[in-house]
């Protein structure tokens, strides 16, 4: 049979796939996610399309949390994985040395930025990727004698202890928690390169000051661009200036690529926006094509541990590296990062443009095939006056760090350049305007998130045959994550499918609202 033709799966009646899922809700657990939000019992799947139990279909814009880099069921990757089983080759092996390997790490090493690859060491670790983050973790305070760590509000990094205690809502005091820039909820209240700036400069000061409580750290964790957080990109300065920050102190800078690897933000991996090269990076979802895979690369000069430091039964997957090896090259060969830059660029301009017909649309954002719309109250109670669409944005400035290629998710508003701020003055400059005084911020605040409004939409999606995730700081973000080898009729599909959704839930959302009490106003 060939690769392109599946055997047909055993499809369960309708009264079948209820019975499933009612048996799913009395035997698992409380804490199961995506099963509560997506009732459906996928029986099929090829490309971005998953059929359901009963039938319908649905465009997978999940596409396993960002795991299926070329969607299901992709050829190259049934054609790898049938190789090995008919190979007879062993399945597992612990973290032996096999062919397969041998090509998964070659073809690995191939794709990374030159100066790491150069000088790269890999450790294969358990299947998922918080146990890459744990592996990182363990290997810098291994290699420095520290144990104090950096990381970023809004943050995550896995579910298990030491990668939670990095994350954003976890309270820990060996990790101080540093500001990430974002434009429409900057916490400078700014936002655009100077809220970034101000970001970078606080992260100089808390290490710098000698009375900040945070000593020398043994690493800097953080995400190019923070999926669970809210799809926020880093700006290309500002990860320049935390590679500039961490190594003139001698902090190990590791960026966790779990969700943005592998061509997902345009670039093969989303460090190479901004030309900056980590200590430690850290990978799994895509690079197992479908299947568990977690590893870690860094570079040599950090590889002190000793023998069984960190391992793991299940770090030898021939078939995920087998698997992985073949996503991998044909990412490469098939310039699929490029696509998603082009093709993603095209979808935010159209989400941008559906912004533009409803006030629940705080923020369209994202990079490459990584997108976000973040839902707000339009109604809801402000922090303080103004409020609206442009919220943190309404006072972008330049600053000295940024270059041309900067970008930003929202376009710039021009404004004068403000003086040097190395050298301040006592008194406001003469040429300053009065809406750049340290002591007036801006009088505009984003609306309040709206989760309601984001599962309802959610719901919507999934009623039309569109499956959506949700994150962010409230889970007010719909976010999109379809497979890199999306063609652009189904794009099309994606973000009309969507229209019609938000149309749908923010008229019974408006239904259900009347009559209940307004919040009152700040």
């Amino acid at each position: 049979m060939s690769v392109t033709e599946p055997a047909p799966a055993v499809v369960p009646a309708a009264h079948e796939a209820a019975g499933i899922l009612r048996r799913q809700s009395a035997r698992e657990s409380a804490a199961r996610t995506y099963a509560r939000a997506l009732p459906i019992v996928p029986v099929r799947a090829r490309g971005m399309t998953i059929e359901g139990a009963d039938g319908q279909r649905y465009l997978d814009c999940l596409s396993g949390a960002g795991t299926l880099a070329l969607g299901h069921n992709h050829p190259v990757v049934l054609e790898a994985i049938r190789t090995v089983l008919d190979s007879g080759a062993p399945l597992h092996v612990l973290d032996l040395a096999t062919p397969v390997k041998d090509a998964f790490t070659t073809e690995l090493f191939r794709t990374l930025p030159p100066a790491l690859a150069d000088r790269g060491r890999i450790q294969f670790c358990g299947p998922a990727g918080t146990d890459a983050v744990e592996a990182a973790l363990k290997l810098a305070r291994t290699a420095t004698g520290r144990e104090g760590l950096l990381a970023f509000t809004g943050a995550y990094h896995g579910m298990t202890a030491g990668a939670l205690e990095a994350s954003g809502g976890a309270r820990d005091v060996r990790v101080a928690r540093l500001p990430y820039p974002q434009d429409y909820r900057c916490p400078f209240g700014i936002g655009g390169a100077r809220g970034a700036e101000l970001a970078a400069r606080w992260t100089e000061n808390v290490l710098d000051d000698t009375k900040s409580g945070v000593p020398a750290p043994a690493a800097m964790i953080l995400e190019p661009v923070q999926g669970e957080g809210g799809v926020l990109p880093a700006p290309d300065a500002w990860l320049r200036r935390m590679r500039e920050i961490t190594a003139a102190r001698g902090i190990p800078l590791i960026a966790d690529e779990v969700q943005t690897g592998v061509g997902r933000t345009g670039a093969f991996w989303a460090v190479e926006h901004s030309g900056i090269v980590p200590d430690v990076l850290v990978l799994s979802k895509a690079i197992g094509g479908s299947l568990p895979l977690a590893v870690v690369v860094y570079r040599d000069d950090l590889d002190v541990w000793p023998p069984g430091a960190h391992a793991g039964t299940f770090r030898g997957n021939q078939l995920a590296m087998a698997a992985g090896a073949a996503t991998l090259a044909y990412v490469r060969e098939n310039r699929l990062a490029e696509r998603a830059a082009d093709l993603g660029s095209r979808m935010l301009a159209g989400l941008r443009s559906l912004a533009a017909d409803h006030d629940c649309v705080g923020e369209v954002r994202g990079l490459g095939l990584m997108l976000g719309v973040e839902l707000v109250d339009a109604e809801g109670s402000q922090l303080a006056g103004g409020g609206g669409k442009s919220g943190g944005v309404a006072q972008q400035l330049p600053y000295d760090h940024q270059v041309p290629h900067q970008r930003s998710p929202l376009p710039q508003q021009p404004h004068p350049q403000p003086h040097d701020q190395s050298h301040p003055h006592p008194h406001p400059h003469p040429h300053d305007r009065p809406d750049h005084s340290p002591h007036d911020l801006p009088d505009t605040r984003p609306h309040p998130a709206d989760p309601d409004l984001a599962a309802a939409v959610q719901r919507e999606c999934l009623r039309r045959g569109l499956i959506v995730e949700l994150g962010g700081r409230h889970s007010s973000v719909v976010r999109l994550l379809p497979p890199l080898t999306i063609t652009d009729e189904q794009a099309t599909a994606v973000l009309d499918r969507l229209a019609d959704a938000l149309t749908a839930a923010e008229r019974s959302h408006r239904r259900a609202a009347t009559g209940r009490p307004r919040p009152d106003h700040a």
